[in-house]
């Protein structure tokens, strides 16, 4: 087996996250959703950034996020996705190296620019997306790096970026070297709208065997086991993969794993300020937790620390120190 070198190997959409407070009645006038996400071209990019009020970047996309969260735990986290040779591919690449993440796919000229996402937070601490996908989704198989991919005990990758087709492959791809490897392959849902465009081809991941840890929201899973009932729903997937993670924001999180169950509350807060990236930190600790070696409730107590952390400020960066809010879980 190739050596271990690192602990979390993420695959996901390089977006670079522009955020911004605004209003419930900006959000109207624009005809948005609070609280969705939707995909968007450069032409409504560029007009909805030209509408928005003052914002700050950061690197972003679900499982960036995740990977920043792993190596803010102290674990080795390593990502995998495409930027453009632009000036955000520029920035994107430094603000993650310094997140302490390892990111080394070269960049690649498809045409497009570096992808972006709008995260219009209002007061109520609820944000809605807007994503132009630029060069993000035109990872091809052939920018993997297979031996990081065998080099990490747990490859994790997000349903975000099942939707194109060329990066569908690369990810197939790679769960077949973390297989081959003898390494664990987790996968986010990420999104009800993911489970509606994409029930077969997750269905045929789950089924097949190819997904050892899976990660859900309350929604996501009720939208993927086509049922009304969270156990229900629950009971219809547990038996197909090693190990599966429901999240209920407020209501804490609930995961399955070789018949074992276990059940941890939401940690407490000051007050709630920006749930973006709560999914993606709460699976940050999740797999920090399985990476080391922990039981089933330890990890889901990490999850529920980093999200509670990550939902008291905007952006989905942890500001405070998380192995110090770990304490003895970590020790």
């Amino acid at each position: 087996m190739t050596e271990r070198r690192l602990d979390v190997l993420c695959i996901g959409n390089a977006i670079v996250d522009v955020i911004s407070d605004t209003t419930d009645a900006f959000l109207e006038k624009e005809g948005l959703t609070k609280g969705s996400m939707r995909l968007i071209d450069a032409e409504e990019a560029e007009r909805l950034y030209s509408h928005m009020g003052r914002a700050r970047e950061i690197s972003g996309g679900s499982a960036a996020n995740t990977a920043a969260g792993i190596a803010a735990f102290g674990a080795r986290a390593g990502f995998i996705g495409q930027v453009a040779p632009d000036q955000l591919g520029q920035f994107y690449r430094h603000d993650l190296t310094a997140a302490g993440v390892e990111f080394t796919t070269p960049e690649a000229n498809f045409g497009v620019p570096t992808a972006r996402s709008m995260v219009l937070v209002t007061p109520d601490g609820h944000r809605t997306m807007n994503t132009f996908l630029g060069a993000a989704q035109h990872l091809p198989p052939t920018a993997l790096d297979e031996q990081q991919i065998a080099s990490a005990a747990i490859l994790y990758l997000e349903g975000y970026l099942w939707d194109p087709e060329v990066p569908r492959n690369a990810m197939v791809r790679a769960i077949e070297v973390a297989h081959a490897a003898g390494r664990k392959v987790a996968f986010t849902l990420s999104d009800t709208f993911c489970v509606d465009r994409h029930r077969d081809g997750f269905t045929q991941l789950i089924d097949g065997g190819h997904i050892d840890i899976l990660f859900a929201n309350e929604a996501e899973i009720l939208a993927m086991g086509g049922v009304p009932h969270l156990d229900t729903a629950i009971g219809a997937i547990k038996d197909k993969v090693e190990t599966l993670v429901v999240t209920r924001s407020e209501h804490g999180a609930v995961a399955t794993q070789r018949g074992d169950r276990a059940h941890v509350p939401a940690q407490p807060i000051d007050k709630l300020v920006d749930t973006t990236g709560a999914g993606d930190l709460f699976a940050a600790g999740f797999l920090t937790g399985q990476a080391k070696g922990l039981s089933l409730e330890q990890s889901l107590t990490l999850g529920a620390i980093a999200a509670a952390e990550v939902i008291q400020h905007y952006g989905a960066r942890p500001e405070a120190d998380l192995k110090a809010l770990a304490g003895a879980v970590l020790a």
